[in-house]
């Protein structure tokens, strides 16, 4: 852990020191993102929001006769928690992989050891560009995850009988500026804890083709471990912080 936020410290430096020369690599990077990651990212998040919480939950809440009531439910179980969580498991599974496997590849061809002969930075040529655009567009991609996760949850709640309207005006009845930018800016930190994980252990590979595998694994464990932890410790501050966001309407 400590390594890694050296790195990130070099490409922070590295990035406001010399603010120009990577955001064409920064632009391909987070073109290359969207387009790997939206479909499969909006599949599972529909997928998830209409069978997890959207049928058992609704199902639970027709027991009681109020089926409408879901759509309050879906401002915590979308919202706050499985669309941002969804989202970097998607992220972590197809970019993160791919940005360990490259720097590894590249780390056990010595390709990295060539540039730095020719006096170029690794870290900013390779790294800084990657980080940048995985943290930013895991963070505009929240906003896709969220609509398709209410999504599900709206066809879920059409089957257990509940209203178009009682639905909508429940959710929106609940819903907050701080249950937004909240989503979003914990899945941009999700997006740069997995893009500085990824990095490092891609940049540090050995071992040949098996250690590249290696780090590809140990890169999306390490990732997944410590986007699950910081998601309790940002959601019990948050809730600590705004707890009338815990009262339902």
């Amino acid at each position: 852990m400590g390594e890694m936020a050296q790195l990130l410290g070099r490409v922070t430096a590295s990035a406001v020191r010399q603010p120009i020369g990577y955001w064409g690599d920064v632009r391909d990077q987070m073109f290359d993102t969207l387009r790997l990651c939206w479909l499969p990212m909006a599949v599972s998040c529909m997928a998830f929001g209409f069978g997890a919480p959207g049928l058992q939950a609704g199902n639970l809440y027709l027991l009681f006769g109020i089926p409408e009531r879901l759509g309050s439910f879906f401002v915590m179980a979308s919202v706050r928690e499985f669309a941002p969580w969804i989202n970097a498991m998607v992220v972590a599974g197809v970019v993160g992989t791919a940005i360990t496997a490259d720097l590894g590849a590249r780390r056990i061809r010595e390709e990295i050891d060539a540039m730095e002969v020719l006096g170029l930075d690794p870290v900013r040529v390779l790294i800084l560009p990657r980080i940048i655009a995985v943290t930013i567009m895991t963070g505009l991609m929240d906003l896709v995850a969220l609509a398709f996760g209410v999504l599900g949850g709206y066809l879920a709640a059409l089957m257990v009988g509940a209203s178009s309207a009682a639905f909508t005006a429940n959710f929106f009845a609940n819903a907050t500026t701080t249950d937004i930018w909240a989503s979003v800016a914990k899945t941009t930190i999700f997006g740069l804890i997995i893009s500085v994980v990824c990095c490092y252990k891609g940049f540090h590979a050995s071992g040949g083709p098996a250690g590249v595998g290696r780090a590809v694994n140990q890169a999306v464990v390490i990732a997944f471990a410590a986007i699950w932890s910081f998601n309790f410790i940002f959601t019990t501050i948050l809730l600590g912080l705004a707890p009338e966001i815990q009262v339902y309407r």
